[in-house]
């Protein structure tokens, strides 16, 4: 292993992708992926709510992307608690899922049904950005399915009823997303700053 590798990260939700497709350098950055499905070969297979092979108190970071909105609204919270107890006292997550502001607003025009942005999977319309990639689902993959979902300040809300001390956060309405940046601890200001410059798109 690279002897500069000295972070470690879990990479949750990781699905078929790996470090390479998050904003954890690799020079820097060791990656262990978890996820629940076993056909995408994860390092530790598990769920979000029920981290128990992952060490408390034994990671640099935990990446989350596009994940806690397949959870219940009550299994949101009990989730991210596991992600701090796993994290290091001075360790952050970085979280990113579906903006419902940005959707609902395309919704509002009555365009639910209509293609909002173009991805890997095909066409996403705010039916799909609400509650599941339709396609995956109907291929047989439930784990797409979304069972709640987030503003900017509702991620915020829960990140802090979770027990993390600082966020900042930041919405791209033109990519339907949120992303968040949370702290076991508290940061002087300007290194969460420059840390979310660093992870953020």
């Amino acid at each position: 292993m690279n002897a500069r590798k000295i972070k470690k990260f879990l990479h949750v939700g990781c699905g078929k992708k790996n470090i390479d497709n998050t904003p954890f350098p690799k020079s820097i950055w060791e990656e262990i992926r978890f996820d629940i499905d076993p056909s995408v070969n994860p390092d530790v297979i598990g769920t979000m709510t029920e981290m128990h092979q992952i060490k408390d108190n034994s990671l640099d970071a935990i990446y989350s992307s596009h994940n806690i909105e397949h959870l219940y609204p009550h299994e949101v919270i009990i989730a991210l608690k596991e992600f701090k107890k796993k994290l290091k006292p001075n360790g952050f997550t970085l979280i990113t899922c579906p903006d419902l502001k940005s959707a609902c607003s395309l919704v509002c025009q009555d365009q639910l049904l209509e293609p909002a942005y173009e991805s890997f999977r095909g066409s996403v319309a705010p039916i799909d950005i609400i509650y599941g990639h339709r396609t995956s689902i109907k291929k047989g993959n439930i784990y797409m399915a979304h069972k709640c979902g987030f503003t900017e300040k509702a991620l915020i809300s829960v990140l802090q009823q979770a027990g993390f001390l600082q966020v900042m956060s930041k919405t791209r309405p033109s990519e339907f997303d949120i992303w968040a940046l949370a702290t076991c601890s508290e940061w002087n200001i300007e290194n969460i700053k420059s840390t979310a410059i660093k992870f953020f798109p």
